[in-house]
């Protein structure tokens, strides 16, 4: 498959055939011509790898995904814990005087 030429950079006209606006939108469309051609890029290059390393990366983000879920459940429970426990000594104090 072969790529398209690169674009022309969209410039800024001296002509007073476009308002500022009409320039700004130009602009946009000139960037997101480039965003869309660096996506292209991107999945081009990871349509070309091999199935196996990817997913023997997204295996290896998944580990790190579960630890830090375990890691934020354990550290919520926690706090939770140390809350009952100091709201329990506060509020068993009261009730009893």
């Amino acid at each position: 498959m072969t790529d398209p030429p690169p674009p022309t950079a969209a410039k800024p006209h001296s002509s007073s055939s476009c308002t500022p606006l009409e320039q700004e939108v130009l602009d946009e469309y000139a960037r997101l011509l480039a965003n869309l051609q660096k996506l292209s890029t991107s999945v081009s290059t990871l349509a070309d790898r091999p199935t196996a390393e990817i997913l023997d990366g997204l295996r290896l983000l998944e580990r790190k995904t579960s630890l830090v879920c375990t890691l934020l459940k354990a550290s919520v429970y926690s706090i939770v814990l140390q809350q009952q426990i100091y709201g329990g000594d506060d509020g068993g104090g009261e009730e009893e005087g």
